[in-house]
Formats: structure tokens, C-alpha cells, sequence
């Protein structure tokens, strides 16, 4: 192939870019507003078309972007993706480094099936969730996931958009087809890298934490309060004629033996009382929730013949940290609830939530608190579910101390959140329409049939990453009809000269060349752009022209520099990273990929 004479016009793309990486790495301006100062000087320099300027907003991926942000929402708004993390966090075992290694390791199987932007923006709410169970801040983990989502697009050829379309891009020069698992033993090997980096340098390469996120969880209320101890599940025995009577009055539990009662499941049924009334009986079968000192639930648990166990089995949904927790509450001057005792208000009853402890100048009340009159200023320490408590803050009567941040869930719409979900998977594997379309479907299945809102899916996208893609598409496409491209790939081919006869150098220099223009050009884009001219270039120099292309389809996703990949645009708001963070982390990173391809390419 016959290099492009150098252009004015490939001058001018050269500088936009150069100032464009310029901006992100110095941050003078947000990195979405030079996004769109890049756009708007590509139509003002005469370098796109007019009609081209804004195509990005309306591109396949950005809309991809869109849709599966608001998917990712309504699973999330419906407690799927709760549930779906709770087996992470019991086999993470409170272990940051085995959390990490099963997150990266989970959406790098599921990205070697699907677009790796569906993957990364259906996990961003589940790691969300587990930073703020764990208390690792969001920052130590969104760019480990991210980047391994974009590492699971190498190990199958149906993972990534170059690798989709590599058979197609070689079909002219009639070299045998790859097959769908040809590229899978290189594929491993680079997550492998991906993950084995982050784990043994991921607390240099990483960036520390930011401002307003937690190095651990956030210090409950429950702490300020030690003599009620913490929260037990009890197993009532079933009646037999052998059995002594179990039946207990819940405030007899709280008068007698100070263990407060939060939730109840007659008989050991899905029925969950949350919670119960204070009159209630706690009779044989049950199965309840408690706060209580160890040694006094044990103890009574002597006495009336329970089984208690030291984690939630029957209510580990209901009474999840999503679902429900603790809360401090101040009585104000002036509120209703002034004089009256706790008995007289009824919150079990009436505001669906339980009193614990009761906070008066200093001293904490535990017990036979029914009795006692409230006065301004006394805290009353309560535990109910976030709906319950949300429900109660308009009237302000009491004035919670923490903040009631938490998310209420309806889980009652999760399975038309999956149905949703599925089927738009289902339709992009097999319709043959945009994927764009696929997903937007889905989305707006969710909003038609109230799994969350149309403000609350506006709510959830990040609107800073859509204009950082919309308006760096242009510059893809500046680069491309300009033949800037082309020209640098001709320039760094041709410097290399006569070490392109090794076959790893040869491999080297078109995984580096791969790697800088896809931060530029779209991984698409230089797919199509090396592709004939490596295997042009391979024959020269007696390599192997398949694996040369295949090498230039998997340096595509090499894409850890800079902000520009999709999913990196996704996480950089979340996590609130900067173009440093991804130079920091994704540099090294980078290294060591080309170096691993081509060493494997060189063997395979």
C-alpha cells in the first residue's frame, strides 16, 4: 500500500489531538468540555462536514451507553443487583484483594460474550453497592473492573467490535478464517496479566482515596449504644409433647432480658412482620430477628429452648443494609410527640418501626421504655426499614441525625426488571438490529411498565460521559478522512525498517501502533485502517499475515491511556478519576500488554 502524501488537513487534525490530550492530561477544563471544544473545532477548521459535527450523539455506542445505564438502574432499583452481589461478599470474606480478583475475574467471563460497555455499565451499580457495604472507596475498585472488562473482549472473537470483524477484513486476501475460540489462549493471558497487575500493584498504580469517599463504612448509630449488642436470628423448635411452653411476649423480651425485637415470621413463614407489635407472642416455629447482648441472647435462649444463629439466613434480604437499618432520631421542640410516652405513639404499630434505646442528657435506656415520656431533645434510637423511615421524615416530628441517603428498593418489579433485561439481550443476539436499538428497547420496557421512572432513568445517566464520547467520535472520524491515520502508521512502519524481520519486533510495532491510534480513532476504526496494511507488510517480511492482523485486532482494545474508551468514559465520573489516574494505572498496564502480544504471537 502506497503511503498518503502529508496535508494542511493532517497537520490540523495532528494539533486538535494534540491539544485535545493535551487539556485531558492538564485538566484545565473538564474533560467533557474539551471533548466538545475538540468537536466544535474539527466544523470550524472545515475538517468534518457540518452535518458530521454532532453525529456522535446520535452514534450506536453513545445510545448503547444510554439504554444500558438505565437498564442497569432499574435492576439495580428492584434489588437484582443486591442480591446478585451478596454471594460476592460472602466468598470475598472481607478480603479487598479476593473481592477484586472475583469481581475482575466475573465481568471478564461475561465481557467475552457480550459488548463489554453492557457489561461495565450493568456492574457499576453492583460495585457501587459493594463499596459502600465494604467501605473500600469506589475508586479502588471501578478501574480494576473496568479495565478487565475491557481485557474479557479478547479471550473469544465474538468479545470485542475488531475481533467481530476481523474474518470479514481478511476474507479479500484469502486467509483462513479464525474461529471462535482461536483467540482464547491470548485472550486468558491478558486477563491474567490484567488481574495479577492490579492485585500485586494495584495500591501504587491505583489512585488514593478522594474527597467524600470512605476509607471504611460510615460508623453506625448502633456503636454510641454497646449495651445493646447486636443483631441474632432465632429459631424457634416446633411444638412436640416433649416440649416445654416457648410462647413469650416480645415486651417481656425487651423488659426482662433486653432483647429488642425487629422482625418476626409466624410460624417460620414468608409472612415477615418488620416489625412486629410489641403485644405480640412469639410462639413455637417462629423464627425472629433481634438486637440483644450475646450473653443475654444466649441465655435466654437456655431458658425458652431457641436455636440462635450468629448470621441472617430467613431474613438476610429483608433486613439487608439495603433494605433496612438503624437510625438516631431527635425530638424537636414543638413536636406532637412532646409528653407523650413511647407506648402512647405506637411506632411499631403506627410508624413501622421498632425503639431500641432511648438517649436522655447522657443516659441510655434500654428497657421497659414504653413508660417514659418524651422531651425535646431526647434521641430515640430506632431500626425500620429506609421506606419506613422515609415515609415518617415529612411530618417532622423527629429529626433524624443521620442522613436518609438510602435508595428505597421495590423488589416486587425485579422480575419485570430481568424479563426487560433479558430481552434486550436476547434481541441483539439474534434480531440482526443495531445494538442501540436493542437496548433502548429494553430501557424503555423498564419505564413503560414503572420499574423506575423516566426522570429517575434521566437521573441515572451521567451526562458528562455522553458528551466526552459524542464529542471525541469526530475527531475518529477527522483522523480517518484526513488519512492522518494512515500516514503515521506508514511513518512508524517504515522507521522500523529491516527489524521488522524478527517476528516479535514486527508483532511489537504493530501492537504499539494498534494501541496509539485506537485512543484516538475509534478500536473499529483502526481495525480497518491496519489491517490491509500489516498484511501487506507481513508478506514483505516473511510473518505470519493472520496472526499480524490478529495482533492488530487485539491491541484494538489495548485502551488503558486515556479516557477515550467507552467504558472508561462510563467509570472516570463514578470512580471520579482524571486523565492521570488512567496515565498512572493504565500506562505500565499498557507496557506490559504490547510486550505479552507480541511474545505471544512470536510463540503461538
Amino acid at each position: 500500500m502506497t503511503a498518503p502524501a502529508f496535508t494542511m488537513d493532517m497537520a490540523l487534525v495532528f494539533c486538535v489531538t494534540g491539544a485535545t490530550i493535551f487539556l485531558f492530561i492538564t485538566q484545565w477544563v473538564r474533560v467533557d468540555v474539551t471533548a466538545i471544544l475538540a468537536m466544535l473545532a474539527l466544523a470550524l477548521l472545515g475538517l468534518v462536514e457540518p452535518r458530521q459535527t454532532f453525529q456522535g450523539l446520535s452514534s450506536t455506542a453513545v445510545v448503547s451507553i444510554i439504554a444500558v445505564v438505565i437498564m442497569g438502574r432499574g435492576l439495580d432499583h428492584t434489588g437484582v443487583i443486591t442480591n446478585a452481589v451478596r454471594p460476592l461478599m460472602r466468598m470475598a470474606q472481607g478480603s479487598r484483594s479476593r473481592m477484586l480478583a472475583l469481581l475482575c475475574t466475573a465481568i471478564a467471563v461475561i465481557s467475552s460474550f457480550m459488548q463489554n460497555i453492557g457489561a461495565a455499565a450493568l456492574f457499576l451499580p453492583a460495585v457501587k453497592r459493594l463499596s459502600s457495604q465494604t467501605g473500600i472507596p469506589l475508586s479502588r475498585l471501578l478501574m480494576p473492573v473496568g479495565f478487565c472488562a475491557i481485557l474479557g473482549g479478547t479471550v473469544t472473537l465474538v468479545g470485542s467490535s475488531p475481533l467481530i470483524m476481523l474474518n470479514d477484513l481478511m476474507r479479500p486476501f484469502g486467509l483462513k478464517p479464525f474461529g471462535l475460540f482461536s483467540v482464547t489462549p491470548i485472550g486468558l493471558a491478558l486477563v491474567g496479566l490484567g488481574i495479577a497487575y492490579f492485585l500485586l500493584l494495584g495500591n501504587a498504580a491505583l489512585p488514593r482515596m478522594r474527597a467524600g469517599q470512605q476509607a471504611s463504612p460510615a460508623p453506625e448509630a448502633l456503636q454510641f449504644y454497646p449495651e445493646l449488642g447486636r443483631l441474632f436470628e432465632v429459631h424457634v423448635p416446633p411444638a412436640s409433647p416433649f416440649s416445654r411452653s416457648t410462647e413469650v411476649m416480645i415486651t417481656d423480651l425487651c423488659d426482662c432480658h433486653n432483647i429488642h425485637t425487629v422482625a418476626l415470621a409466624p410460624q417460620g413463614g414468608k409472612d415477615i412482620l418488620i416489625p412486629p407489635d410489641r403485644e405480640m407472642f412469639i410462639r413455637s416455629g417462629s423464627i425472629f430477628a433481634a438486637y440483644g447482648p450475646e450473653d443475654g441472647m444466649r441465655e435466654a435462649a437456655a431458658t425458652f429452648g431457641w436455636e440462635v444463629r450468629e448470621h441472617l439466613t430467613h431474613f438476610a434480604g429483608p433486613l439487608s443494609p439495603d433494605m433496612a437499618g438503624v437510625v438516631e432520631a431527635v425530638v424537636p421542640p414543638h413536636s406532637a410527640f412532646q409528653g407523650k410516652t413511647i407506648s402512647d405513639i405506637r411506632f411499631r404499630h403506627t410508624h413501622h418501626l421498632a425503639p431500641l434505646a432511648l438517649n436522655r442528657e447522657g443516659e441510655k435506656l434500654y428497657q421497659q421504655l414504653a413508660g417514659h415520656p418524651l422531651n425535646p431533645g431526647d434521641t430515640i434510637l430506632m431500626f425500620g426499614t429506609w421506606e419506613a423511615f422515609h415515609a415518617m421524615r415529612p411530618a417532622r416530628e423527629l429529626l433524624f441525625v443521620q442522613p436518609l441517603d438510602h435508595e428505597i428498593l421495590h423488589p416486587r418489579k425485579a422480575g419485570l426488571a430481568g424479563f426487560w433485561f433479558m430481552a434486550a439481550t436476547l434481541l441483539a443476539i439474534f434480531s440482526g438490529l443495531p445494538l442501540s436499538v436493542c437496548l433502548m428497547s429494553g430501557a424503555m420496557g423498564m419505564v413503560v411498565t414503572k420499574v423506575l421512572t423516566i426522570d429517575e432513568a434521566y437521573r441515572g445517566v451521567d451526562w458528562r460521559t455522553v458528551f466526552l464520547l459524542a464529542g471525541l467520535i469526530p475527531l475518529g472520524t477527522a483522523m480517518e478522512k484526513s488519512q492522518a491515520a494512515a500516514w503515521l502508521a506508514h511513518q512508524v512502519l517504515a522507521f522500523t525498517g529491516e527489524a521488522l524481520a524478527t517476528p516479535f519486533v514486527f508483532y511489537l510495532v504493530i501492537a504499539t501502533l494498534s494501541t496509539g491510534i485506537t485512543l484516538v480513532v475509534s478500536n473499529v476504526g483502526a481495525m480497518v485502517l491496519l489491517t490491509p496494511l500489516v498484511i501487506d507488510i507481513a508478506g514483505g517480511v516473511g510473518a505470519d499475515p493472520r496472526m499480524a492482523a490478529l495482533v492488530a485486532a487485539l491491541a484494538a482494545s489495548n485502551s488503558f491511556l486515556l479516557p477515550t474508551h467507552q467504558v472508561n468514559a462510563l467509570y472516570m465520573g463514578a470512580g471520579g478519576y482524571s486523565a492521570g489516574d488512567f496515565l498512572r494505572a493504565g500506562g505500565p498496564l499498557s507496557v506490559l500488554y504490547v510486550l505479552l502480544l507480541a511474545a505471544m504471537a512470536s510463540l503461538y
